[in-house]
């Protein structure tokens, strides 16, 4: 039956249990809690019978989602799936719960039950008394679910207002698996195994001078793996030496979320931090003088990486930390051989600076041959650069075009024009006499501080647009540099190298090719290696690409 002949069907006082009809259902839970899981079981059991007794229905098997939240259906692959089922004509009727099982978002709930409906398909939201296939359901709709929405507003509140009182009280919040600890009511629980491998960071660091991923190298060659089973990242390590909590720090109000029904979450700034010590609650890993000598090398390290001179920072060469021993897995050093005819840039394993043959093996590799490789690797990926070109210049031009600079900038100029109006009826008030002057002193200062905030704004958005403006300008001198960089005629840049390429393998040499090396080429966007062979041969050297196995 299509939707004409329901409705005239109902409007004859049949009921929906009259009609013959195709009908499934929907259930969710938003824990994976045990509790909550019965919950959901009691749903499954509830509807399979409530609707194969009715003798005029024909069952269509459930959609179900297990700890989703409600909030949004991006992520309920189920409920897609059951829209997607809809469109193609699976069923006539669906039957759920109540509306917060469907979407506690009142735009998500008409979107979708109004695409159901475009489809023929009607939904029943059984403890709301709500079937859309009624002419007056979309008012009911809209009322009910703005109500389950203001709902998880109020649970949001609710939860922003426990984790700031959990704070006040130093109860430990955040993730639950903090390398070297484990958490229990509230509070931080040594884990011994692993607060070894967080010592031995911080000496690595502070004491042997080693850089991030020196360590992380180092940890790989040991056997140390993280909770996954991986290698430790260099984001790892730096995030271990930036946690107060290892000297036994309560460290609380890093971020917040800005709004329940979006993911955007703010970032405060260090200083803004709830920090203190506290080591009954975060007991120590390391010394305290440990940890603020790692972190003055680490600020330190931080400065000469981000000032214009980067002369003195460890990896001002483009191939720092990317050429990897097959032996030791430890980076190459950088060297200088000299010719008669000038010096040649050489890459080495760490192990053979240190002791010769004795300690490394593994040849030696020349800056030359590692951009040749590189820009065999950039060849493939990029056969048509005109096409790249063109893409980026496009992504480019959208930002100016697409922004929407120009309507932000009007809308504050409203709100300022609102709250002037504002301060104009609270003067007459105050004039006339019906406020008192303490009461205008008042809400005069909040309009005065709203407006600041406004015009503050303002100023941030006429920048903005001026930037575009000079962007869209300057297109043609966009492609020009582009095009420049794509062409690595002078090599390549430190930022081109650590953008796309993750590491060079250097593979010890096969027995019986003393001229032959071969190295594999990870780059960070491709899952599989590149193979290369490079041969050298008396004055030149050769290289090519899937020579071995």
């Amino acid at each position: 039956m299509d939707i004409y002949d329901i409705r005239n069907a109902l409007s004859s006082g049949k009921t929906i249990y009259d009609l013959p009809l195709r009908v499934t259902y929907y259930a969710r839970v938003s824990t994976d809690k045990d509790e909550q899981l019965h919950s959901l079981s009691a749903q499954i059991r509830y509807y399979n019978e409530f609707i194969r007794r009715n003798p005029q229905w024909i069952f269509v098997e459930g959609y179900i989602d297990e700890g989703i939240s409600g909030t949004t259906v991006v992520k309920r692959e189920n409920f897609l799936r059951m829209i997607q089922d809809a469109q193609l004509g699976h069923f006539d009727f669906i039957v759920t719960k109540e509306i917060s099982r469907f979407s506690r978002n009142t735009l998500d709930s008409i979107q979708y039950t109004q695409e159901l409906l475009r489809c023929g398909v009607g939904v029943l939201f059984e403890s709301d008394n709500i079937n859309t296939l009624m002419p007056d359901a979309e008012l009911r709709l809209t009322i009910m679910s703005s109500i389950a929405q203001d709902e998880v507003r109020k649970i949001s509140e609710r939860v922003k207002f426990g984790f700031k009182r959990a704070i006040e009280n130093g109860v430990v919040l955040g993730n639950d698996r903090i390398w070297g600890y484990e958490k229990e009511k509230g509070k931080l629980v040594v884990k011994e195994e692993e607060a070894k491998i967080v010592r031995m960071i911080f000496d690595l660091y502070a004491n042997e001078r080693m850089g991030i991923r020196t360590i992380a190298s180092y940890l790989s060659s040991h056997g140390y793996k993280n909770s996954k089973g991986n290698n430790f990242s260099f984001s790892t390590i730096r995030g271990i030496l930036c946690n107060p909590k290892y000297k036994g720090y309560y460290c609380g109000r890093k971020s917040s979320k800005i709004d329940y029904k979006l993911k955007t979450v703010k970032h405060f700034p260090e200083d803004e931090w709830v920090m203190y010590k506290d080591e009954e609650n975060v007991p120590p890993i390391v010394s305290e003088e440990l940890w603020d000598k790692a972190n003055l090398i680490l600020s330190k390290r931080s400065a000469k990486q981000s000032a214009e001179d980067k002369s003195g920072y460890q990896n001002r060469y483009p191939y720092s930390g990317k050429i990897i021993c097959g032996v030791h897995k430890m980076p190459y050093y950088r060297s200088l051989y000299r010719y008669k005819s000038g010096n040649k840039e050489i890459w080495q394993c760490q192990e053979y600076t240190r002791k010769g043959k004795e300690g490394c093996t593994s040849p030696i590799i020349y800056t030359s041959e590692a951009d040749e490789i590189l820009r065999q690797v950039l060849e493939e990926l990029a056969v048509n650069k005109a096409e790249i070109i063109h893409e980026l210049v496009r992504i480019y031009q959208s930002i100016g075009n697409g922004s929407k600079t120009e309507e932000d900038i009007a809308r504050c100029r409203v709100e300022i024009d609102s709250i002037l109006k504002r301060k104009d009826k609270l003067l007459d008030l105050s004039i006339d006499g019906r406020i008192s002057d303490e009461e205008f002193s008042q809400r005069n200062g909040r309009f005065n501080a709203e407006i600041e905030k406004l015009r503050a704004r303002l100023a941030e958005l006429e920048e903005e647009k001026q930037k575009n403006q000079e962007m869209l300008q300057s297109i043609d001198v966009l492609r020009q540099a582009i095009t420049r960089e794509l062409s690595f005629e002078n090599g390549f840049s430190v930022g081109v190298v650590d953008a796309l390429l993750d590491r060079m393998e250097v593979h010890p040499q096969k027995e019986g090719e003393k001229d032959v090396i071969h190295v594999s080429v990870y780059l960070k966007a491709l899952p599989e290696e590149e193979k290369f062979c490079i041969q050298r041969k008396r004055g030149s050297t050769s290289v090519c690409s899937r020579e071995y196995t």
